[in-house]
């Protein structure tokens, strides 16, 4: 019984001392476990689902791996508005949607929106480097559960259309479909058509069903979610410019430790200056892309896209001046748009 008893206390240290081991080890393979970050994208390969490929690839290298990404692009989180309630609260880690979309949060979002800000996408690079732009526009939504951590320039407007626009007063009774901004509702009123706000996922269906006769959106686009069998019209006005914001979940961004908020920081910026001239190239690729498809592109004559430029000239000043935070922002944003022109 003695030999028994030993043996019997032996065993029981042994597993005892096998337990607190395990015990030891267990929170030390819980915080080895990486960090999941769901990036939302609503569009797919194009700019910001370009972006966010690289932003994706770049975070978990950096990182060494403690940071997992996942790229969830054409909308596979939900509509844009519910992308972006998933990012304040937390289940989303990461939006890269237009700003125009922010405005139920913050309406200073829409001044990117404002039409004859930028020409070229040159010029709409210049403007998201300017200090003072990148200081407006990435605190936005620091009090709403964002932290802003880049934007960059997509694209340029399109119009795709049910019937071809080829002059101006084409425009005139169309309801189309517009980005959620006072802007660009004001902009397409003043043109005589019938603005409809609305996430990009609704757009296909009202379009095939007559619930809109028109849509703006990018040229990629349009290619990528096989528009063609729906409307086959393409109307370059290339305004408004469509910019991107990069929104990290407030909430999470917070609970990292300093070092990885580096590296998110730091990549989100450095990407976002990157894609810009893979999007100035790549946006050009889907013109032939586009009539290869069966699609046709159009332009207003010289004359008519100087007067839809006229008389979109004063929207941004107009829409904002009985508002004092949003004229304040637009006459930011303007001011530098002057300067990259």
């Amino acid at each position: 019984m003695g030999l028994m008893g030993h043996g019997i206390r032996w065993y029981a240290g042994v597993a005892a001392g096998a337990a607190l081991l395990w015990l030891a080890g267990a929170p030390a393979r819980a915080a080895d476990a990486p960090i999941v970050m769901k990036i939302t994208v609503p569009t797919l390969n194009d700019a910001p689902h370009e972006f966010s490929k690289r932003f994706a690839a770049a975070v978990d290298k950096d990182s060494g791996g403690r940071i997992k990404s996942e790229v969830y692009p054409a909308s596979q989180l939900g509509s844009i508005p519910r992308q972006i309630e998933g990012t304040q609260f937390g289940a989303i880690q990461v939006a890269v949607i237009p700003p125009d979309f922010f405005v139920g949060l913050d309406e200073r979002f829409e001044v990117m929106a404002a039409p004859g800000l930028i020409d070229t996408m040159q010029q709409g690079q210049k403007l998201v480097a300017d200090p003072a732009v990148q200081k407006l526009m990435l605190g936005l939504g620091a009090n709403k559960g964002l932290h802003g951590a880049a934007m960059f320039i997509a694209a340029q407007s399109s119009v795709i259309s049910k019937s071809a626009i080829r002059h101006l007063a084409d425009f005139k009774g169309k309801k189309i479909r517009i980005f959620a901004s006072d802007f660009a509702k004001t902009a397409w009123e003043r043109l005589g058509a019938t603005p409809v706000a609305m996430s990009l996922g609704d757009v296909l269906p009202a379009l095939q069903q007559g619930t809109i006769d028109a849509a703006i959106a990018a040229t990629p686009v349009f290619v990528n979610f096989q528009y063609q069998d729906a409307a086959k019209y393409i109307t370059e006005t290339n305004q408004p410019a469509i910019f991107i914001m990069v929104e990290f979940s407030g909430k999470w961004f917070a609970s990292l430790p300093p070092d990885l908020q580096k590296i998110l920081s730091d990549d989100a910026r450095q990407i976002a200056a990157a894609v810009i001239p893979w999007a100035i190239d790549y946006n050009a690729k889907q013109d032939a892309v586009w009539t290869g498809k069966g699609g046709e592109l159009i332009k207003l004559p010289a004359a008519e896209q100087a007067s839809m430029m006229s008389t979109l000239d004063s929207v941004g000043a107009d829409v904002s001046k009985s508002k004092p935070n949003l004229q304040a922002a637009y006459d930011l944003v303007a001011a530098a748009a002057k300067r990259a022109k």
